[in-house]
């Protein structure tokens, strides 16, 4: 990967994904996680603070990019669980089957190329009666909202690292073997709203 990619990218998405609306849609799903928990795309670490110790045994933070994972280093030392950095894609998880109790995916799925791989590969890691609880971005319901998302995507994608403004998250959750159990959506607040229709919820 380039100076891009390792220096300049993590610091942006970062700022994104640390802005105060973002993180409240954090704090709806991450705290349910329970027992051993597998966190692809773990970024650099900004769920950390929203797991809680006392139902978290350990935490596989699944993250290809050397740099999001030197910006996530001091949250990483501050946490009060195990976790154990895993350097694959999602496309890639290197874990045995059914190792996993819950699997958190937060504004990721918008950026892995093969997300149908990765979905594959997350439940398989998942145990029978896990959850995968998620918040993503994604495809608007409002068609002119929907149009733009369509016209900047392709440009959108090579400066936000691969990130998909217009992909329908339950259906690639469905075609990639899952069942949403539960599912809330929104304009997040003070968010443009071609990158702000949110998904969350969890699937089993």
């Amino acid at each position: 990967m380039g100076f891009y990619e390792n220096q300049i990218l993590p610091h942006m998405i970062n700022l994104a994904c640390g802005a105060k609306p973002v993180r409240k849609q954090r704090e709806k799903v991450v705290p349910q996680a329970e027992g051993r928990v597998l966190e692809v795309g773990m970024g650099s670490g900004l769920n950390i603070e929203f797991y809680n110790p006392d139902k978290v045994e350990m935490v596989w933070g699944l993250e290809p990019s050397e740099g999001m994972r030197k910006k996530a280093w001091p949250r990483v030392q501050a946490a009060p669980f195990r976790l154990e950095w895993l350097d694959l894609p999602g496309e890639e998880i290197p874990l045995e089957d059914n190792s996993a109790d819950s699997i958190v995916v937060t504004y990721t799925l918008c950026t892995i190329p093969d997300w149908k791989a990765a979905l594959e590969q997350m439940r398989r890691v998942l145990k029978p009666g896990g959850k995968l609880l998620f918040s993503e971005h994604g495809a608007a319901p409002d068609e002119a909202v929907r149009r733009w998302q369509d016209r900047i995507t392709p440009f959108w994608k090579k400066i936000a690292g691969g990130c998909h403004l217009n992909r329908e998250i339950p259906r690639l959750f469905g075609e990639g073997g899952f069942t949403v159990r539960q599912l809330e959506t929104m304009y997040v607040p003070s968010t443009p709203k071609i990158a702000g229709y949110t998904y969350w919820g969890y699937a089993a």
